[in-house]
């Protein structure tokens, strides 16, 4: 979202019982690696179910500036045809990522061992992100890194043609950064290897899988894993069909809990082990979700959730170690949690502070804005649940994470509780109100 764009506040209010049987849009994570791994495949990728939100259109164009074809049917079915591995052209204006912090970040992996010099910019939230995390590992391979103050975009990115394998042990889980570490070796001669302390996010692992590329992964003893492939790699173009996105899904999840005689079903949720932290919270929360009809589909593992709202949920701890499996559903767990009975803790969250915005500052200051008692211990959240009172203006930072999150906290609370801006949630979930108001939510746009 440009931050010039007009800003437009809106209010949630007290709902009762949501229901449906929705199918949220595709994940975002699979969706943005489909078209980059398309856009490096040997011949034509396609693509059914992809996340058409700003984010990841903004991956879209930028591969097309790299010399890729990518293309959109009527029907909503994508086609890209690659370019292969090493033949990447270099971009003739800057590519602007707009909001999307893992395309920015797995973009910099992929062009920082092709010989092409890249400039990239995004909007201003976007702007206020470090890619230190990235460049610094990047820059072990050869690739060169200008970027203003603190590491933040704009960023020029000098790839380099004589690019030496790299063995990186990340210093925080960090899918992104795994990421652009192993894309650089696709293009690498020679073993990258990536060590992780603990296990995050394993798209990449799972779709250069079902590209055709080897990558080996070992468990370590401490828990984490050490994950290698060799380069180059001949990458081959691989049908994708995404399923939806487990971060989207918590949003009309958690609303669904929190308003007694709810019952919503929603269709072929992504269930990768790595991205299931949420649910196995609100389960043990109290929340009554049911997994059916779970199978696999191009190396994920899908279902579909059935969620009611008879149960009252109850305050627990959720411990640091579950923390890379659901750190963007933190701020909408901590909605769950103002509802439960109890004290809830959410340990070593020092992740959400790099993220579209300070998360935990951000959520911190929506729940004082509405009422919720809460505090901050170090990097721990703990949120007393109970009565909502509402009533608060919450502001996003163009975060849209933020934005749903804190409307859905309305759907329950005794006042409507307003964002300052709904702009943002287009970058993940652009029919977020309609789906939600479809199903019961009452969402007003707020004067």
């Amino acid at each position: 979202m440009s931050s010039s764009q007009t800003k437009r506040p809106l209010s949630s209010a007290k709902t009762g019982p949501i229901s449906g049987d929705i199918r949220v849009p595709g994940d975002k994570s699979i969706s943005h690696r489909s078209l980059m791994f398309g856009g490096l495949a040997i011949g034509t990728t396609k693509v059914t179910g992809l996340l058409e939100g700003e984010d990841v259109l903004a991956t879209a164009d930028a591969m097309r500036k790299l010399g890729a074809t990518v293309t959109r049917d009527d029907d909503g079915t994508w086609h890209v045809t690659g370019v292969g591995v090493g033949a990447l052209r270099e971009p003739d204006s800057v590519i602007d990522m707009g909001n999307a912090g893992t395309g920015i970040r797995l973009m910099a992996g992929i062009v920082a061992t092709h010989p092409i010099t890249t400039f990239f910019t995004g909007d201003a939230s976007l702007c206020k992100r470090p890619m230190g995390r990235v460049a610094d590992p990047l820059s072990e391979f050869g690739a060169q890194f200008i970027t203003r103050d603190r590491g933040r975009p704009p960023m020029a990115v000098i790839g380099t043609d004589e690019a030496k394998p790299v063995t990186y042990t990340l210093p925080m889980a960090s899918a992104q950064v795994k990421s652009a570490v192993m894309l650089a070796g696709l293009n690498t001669t020679g073993t990258t290897t990536v060590i992780e302390p603990k296990p995050s996010r394993d798209h990449t692992e799972r779709m250069l899988r079902h590209f055709g590329v080897d990558v080996d992964v070992k468990v370590n003893d401490d828990g984490g894993r050490t994950v290698s492939l060799t380069g180059p790699v001949e990458m081959k173009a691989a049908d994708i069909v995404v399923p939806t996105d487990p971060s989207s899904a918590a949003f009309p999840m958690v609303a669904a809990l929190i308003n007694p005689d709810s019952r919503v079903i929603i269709r072929d949720v992504c269930l990768n082990p790595l991205r299931t932290g949420l649910i196995t919270t609100l389960i043990e929360m109290g929340g009554d979700i049911t997994i059916t009809n779970e199978r696999e589909e191009a190396g994920e593992t899908i279902g579909d959730l059935v969620v009611t709202g008879k149960n009252r949920l109850k305050g627990i701890v959720v411990p640091a170690e579950r923390a890379p499996s659901m750190i963007d559903e933190y701020p909408v767990l901590a909605v769950a949690a103002a509802y439960a009975d109890g004290e809830t803790r959410m340990c070593d969250l020092e992740e959400l502070r790099v993220k579209e915005s300070d998360r935990l500052a951000a959520v911190a200051a929506g729940l004082e804005a509405n009422g919720v008692i809460h505090r901050i211990e170090g990097d721990d959240l703990i949120v007393t649940g109970g009565v909502v009172p509402g009533g608060g203006m919450v502001e996003t930072h163009l975060d849209h994470r933020i934005a749903m999150s804190f409307l859905v906290l309305g759907l329950g609370a005794e006042k409507p509780v307003s964002v300052d801006d709904a702009n943002p949630i287009a970058t993940s979930f652009p029919n977020f109100e309609k789906l939600m108001g479809d199903m019961g939510a009452k969402f007003a746009l707020h004067s």
